[in-house]
């Protein structure tokens, strides 16, 4: 299992050692939408490393719709008195709790293009109706803070005017697309933590993710560094689907949930933080040559189908400022030219045992 993949197990003892005031979680409970996803899921082994090796005692919820997912990728914790699963969808009632929920992270969304061009309906109520129901949940259970996984997404097409987008910046957002339903229903879930902390005095904060990748990504995953990463493991060409001048930020998943703890922990109620270094700032086409290089294989261009074209991102540029995270002390361990052959050789250790987690779906 990943779980026990001694790289993988480096990095989640890394972001469990971090010097932060973990003592705000100590005997309290976390609620975790979105459990079995690529931050969620890392995010729940540092939580269980860190009750682990400090006698944290922070019980974690894990919410999700598919049990049996659930026990594929936790099943070392099924059993273990500070962990339960919680089988529910966001977008409809919520379960009853007798424990007050002293935190509660929303990170349940369709987060990849095929997802948005498939479920479009999905997309925009997990983000507008789930986080609703949470924040409600949450303030009515006098939750300490609530986290709202939110996403480059929302900052839409450069404009031309910047390099990097700070945490103020909004760019160009076409929203009567199909595409568009799923940075308009990040924006909108945003607003309504803002109004959540004006009319009910929720604490809640913004963590803004930039693309993100690593070993606990998903299966069905079709982002296109998920794609190149497929590819690459089985020493396959990396199939580029345009011109790759794209400019994006990229974050590996320990160091993404590493900055998540930041700003729960340290972050300002009502402020939005960029989880983003510029050491992982890279173009398409150079991301995916650098996989194909620790792939030994070739960079082929393919046209991509209908179904792919209309959930990719229009983005030429989105390089988001991370200075205002790292203000609070925050430092990614990993540049992506690190980071992408540390997630090669997991998942290829991985294959090599017979859990090919990229091809296998929960």
């Amino acid at each position: 299992m990943l779980t026990d993949h001694q790289k993988y197990l480096e990095d989640v003892r890394q972001a469990a050692a971090l010097p932060l005031p973990f003592e705000k979680l100590c005997g309290s409970s976390i609620l975790i939408s979105g459990a079995a996803g690529m931050i969620a899921s890392c995010l729940i082994d540092v939580l269980m490393e860190k009750n682990r090796a400090s006698g944290l005692n922070c019980r974690i919820y894990a919410m999700g719709r598919n049990e049996e997912r659930a026990r594929a990728r936790f099943g070392k914790y099924f059993g273990d008195p500070e962990f339960r699963f919680v089988k529910a969808d966001v977008n409809g009632p919520l379960p009853d709790f007798t424990e007050e929920i002293g935190f509660v992270f929303h990170a349940a969304s369709n987060t990849h293009p095929v997802a948005y061009a498939t479920d479009p309906i999905g997309t925009i109520a997990t983000n507008i109706i789930g986080t609703k129901r949470l924040l409600d949940f949450a303030a009515s259970h006098g939750a300490e803070r609530f986290v709202f996984a939110s996403s480059n997404e929302i900052y839409g097409e450069n404009r031309g005017d910047t390099e990097l987008f700070d945490e103020s910046y909004c760019g160009y957002i076409d929203c009567n697309t199909l595409r568009a339903g799923y940075p308009e229903g990040k924006r909108c879930g945003e607003a309504l933590c803002q109004a959540y902390i004006r009319q009910k005095g929720l604490p809640a904060v913004i963590a803004r993710f930039t693309r993100s990748y690593g070993p606990s990504m998903k299966p069905d995953d079709t982002k296109a560094i998920s794609q190149f990463l497929k590819k690459g493991i089985r020493g396959e060409d990396i199939v580029l689907k345009s011109a790759g001048t794209q400019y994006y930020s990229y974050t590996y998943v320990t160091d993404a949930v590493s900055g998540l703890l930041y700003v729960l922990l340290l972050g300002e109620s009502g402020e939005a933080y960029n989880i983003a270094d510029e050491r992982s700032d890279i173009t398409l086409r150079d991301l995916a040559a650098l996989i194909a290089e620790h792939a030994g294989s070739q960079v082929v261009f393919e046209l991509p189908d209908e179904v792919e074209s209309a959930g990719f991102s229009r983005a030429t540029k989105a390089r988001l400022d991370g200075a205002k995270l790292q203000a609070l002390g925050w430092r990614a361990r990993y540049g992506i030219r690190e980071g992408i052959p540390r997630t090669m050789e997991i998942l290829r250790d991985l294959m090599g045992r017979g859990e090919d987690r990229l091809l296998t779906h929960f």
